[in-house]
């Protein structure tokens, strides 16, 4: 995959009314008055945003007699998925090394304070 289509892909991904559509269009086919409906914004405005998703490749647009419906496309959004499975297995590993370290700095501070509250051998109180 290109790079020029993954940043196509992510940046359609960025809006929160866009992934609304997605996770919507994920239920099955709509029209843009089906799409709009949860919405507070016009239906040119939920155009722009399917013309968006369509030019990233999420959506296809159909015309049906005088209805135009969309359908998700899951191919883009596996491709992107794949893009970013490599890059979470860097960060798991990186957390996991940060993670084993806090506990040591951890254990490190426990045993310092429990010294620090122990009497010193010979000393009475």
């Amino acid at each position: 995959m290109s790079t020029d289509r993954l940043s196509l892909i992510f940046s359609a991904l960025a809006d929160p009314t866009r992934r609304a559509i997605l996770a919507r269009l994920a239920e099955g086919e709509a029209t843009v008055n089906q799409l709009a409906e949860p919405f507070d914004i016009s239906l040119p405005a939920i155009s722009r945003h399917l013309k968006v998703l369509e030019a990233a490749g999420l959506i296809t647009r159909s015309r049906n007699a005088q209805w135009r419906s969309s359908k998700l496309e899951a191919a883009p959004l596996r491709e992107a998925t794949e893009y970013m499975d490599k890059y979470r297995r860097f960060w798991d590993a990186s957390f996991s090394r940060l993670d084993a370290h806090l506990r040591r700095i951890q254990q490190d501070q426990q045993e310092q304070d429990h010294q620090e509250q122990s009497p010193e051998p010979g000393v009475r109180q």
